[in-house]
């Protein structure tokens, strides 16, 4: 069973399901939603207040959201390469979704070691 987010403003209410979102990404005191579509939603929020909203409904899917450094937030589905000396994250479902994006070396380099222990297990 999917979880789906609710993020309000004054204005608008934008509600999607938890395996639709790619990542969000930080842009001063708002926060980027991006969707497996293409989509992607301005909300209202910091980084900060979105990780703790994701965390606070996605506990049954403890895990599935990941923040890399003090600008992303990336949901690990969709992770399908990480180069960490290149700085590059590419993001993709595989079919019609991909975004590259960037993070710090170590963050990279924990990412991929975190993925790789991950699969030993």
């Amino acid at each position: 069973m999917d979880v789906c987010f609710n993020f309000s403003t004054s204005g608008e209410l934008i509600r999607v399901p938890s395996e639709s979102v790619v990542l969000i990404t930080a842009d001063g005191n708002y926060s980027v939603l991006t969707l497996v579509d293409g989509s992607e939603y301005v909300l209202t929020m910091q980084l900060g207040q979105v990780e703790h909203k994701l965390m606070d409904v996605a506990t049954a899917q403890s895990g599935r959201f990941i923040r890399i450094g003090k600008s992303l937030i990336i949901n690990r589905k969709y992770i399908s390469y990480i180069n960490p000396a290149r700085q590059k994250l590419t993001l993709s479902d595989c079919r019609t979704f991909k975004r590259e994006t960037t993070a710090s070396r170590e963050a990279l380099k924990a990412l991929k070691e975190y993925i790789e222990k991950e699969e030993l297990l």
